[in-house]
């Protein structure tokens, strides 16, 4: 990516987007109260909405991969591009399929980005010939994507410009504005990388944790249960709101789970060594590449006893009330820690309980829960029956 974007910069340049996006975050609504926030949670309830209205109209089982990829992708490209898509649009086929395809054909040339020197030998080694074209796919879907950006930038720039704009595009063409004499880093270039990172980022971790959860719950009919009932009592017949989450300490509990157990990125955003250290006895130079490794964390059963059962009580304290635990890091560690975590939560909370409240879910004993690899560790094809409850 050249060092653009937010995930693969670094040094001042990542400092500085960094800043950015987290400054608009909290402008977006992303702080406890307020009516911006307000506006989000009602933005996830649309989509919410529309997933269930999908689940009520099938028959049999679902495999619930496109579902969500549809409605949790124009919740987040709505906050990221201030637009939204309908489902046979053919533009936003091409844009999920590059979505879903990149994500798994990324991970599959893992060697590549871990050993970057190979990607000079796979246009002629016979060793790599797989992720050349895997490469070329990759890039060609970025170009027709950036096409694609740059078009909705300028039937943005056609319209009025806000002066105080509601998701990223228009504040990222807001500070190209403002800097048209120096832009810096805001540029043409570092919008299409940056934009492809929030919206990328934020749809595939969400969309694979719903599914993940969805088949956990369909799994353990006991923890459903408790759910539904703990739900029931909260919500009554109305809708769940964000202000519900405190009590709702089971659901969280359950989601909190489903990430210790499946982490959807077990091997963590790669950092690196500033300066050369020493840990635990190993050298590590600087310059080093540190990648932190969720999936270890997570399975240690000094901090998880029988860490390969699900059991969401060990996010349960003796007060009845939900327990953060230190070794559970579903958000990354460090400075480049996600800097989309609340509102990761709202929509897992949000999407995760809305459905249970509506749907008890089943699934056949003979599926699986192991998972498959790619950028990240997402459920093997599967189908699950939503069944409305009364």
């Amino acid at each position: 990516m050249g060092g653009n974007g937010i995930i693969c910069a670094e040094g001042e340049k990542w400092r500085e987007q960094r800043k950015f996006v987290t400054g608009n975050l909290r402008s977006f609504g992303m702080v406890r109260y307020g009516k911006k926030k307000s506006k989000i949670e009602s933005d996830i309830k649309k989509g919410l909405e529309e997933l269930r209205r999908s689940l009520e109209r099938s028959s049999g089982a679902v495999d619930t991969e496109h579902m969500l990829m549809h409605v949790l992708g124009n919740v987040v490209f709505d906050l990221v591009f201030g637009k939204t898509w309908e489902e046979n649009d053919e533009t936003w086929k091409r844009l999920l399929s590059y979505q879903e395809e990149g994500t798994k054909l990324i991970g599959v040339a893992g060697p590549i980005n871990f050993l970057p020197f190979l990607r000079y030998m796979t246009g002629s080694s016979r060793f790599l010939p797989k992720y050349g074209k895997i490469l070329r796919y990759v890039r060609e879907g970025i170009e027709d994507t950036h096409r694609i950006y740059r078009k909705i930038l300028d039937e943005y720039r056609e319209s009025e410009p806000e002066d105080e704009p509601s998701h990223f595009l228009g504040a990222f063409e807001r500070e190209m504005r403002r800097r048209s004499a120096d832009p810096g880093n805001y540029t043409l270039v570092q919008f299409n990388f940056l934009m492809a990172d929030l919206w990328g980022a934020g749809v595939d971790t969400t969309m694979t944790t719903l599914r993940w959860f969805f088949l956990f719950m369909a799994k353990h009919r006991h923890f459903q249960e408790e759910v539904q009932k703990e739900i029931d009592q909260v919500a009554g017949g109305g809708e769940l709101a964000l202000s519900d989450m405190p009590n709702l300490p089971y659901l969280q509990a359950c989601i909190s789970e489903t990430q210790r157990i499946r982490s959807v990125t077990p091997l963590g955003f790669p950092h690196g060594a500033l300066q050369n250290a020493f840990l635990a006895g190993y050298r590590i130079p600087k310059g080093s590449m540190v990648v932190p490794l969720q999936w270890a964390v997570h399975m240690n059963p000094v901090h998880h006893p029988d860490p390969e059962t699900f059991n969401p009580n060990r996010f349960i304290g003796e007060d009845g009330k939900y327990k953060k635990m230190e070794a559970f890091i579903p958000f990354q560690t460090g400075k480049r820690v996600c800097l989309g975590e609340e509102f990761a939560k709202m929509l897992l909370f949000l999407f995760g309980g809305g459905v249970l409240q509506r749907f008890s879910l089943t699934v056949d004993d003979h599926v699986s829960v192991d998972g498959d690899v790619g950028i990240t560790l997402t459920p093997k094809p599967h189908k699950i029956n939503f069944i409305a409850r009364g």
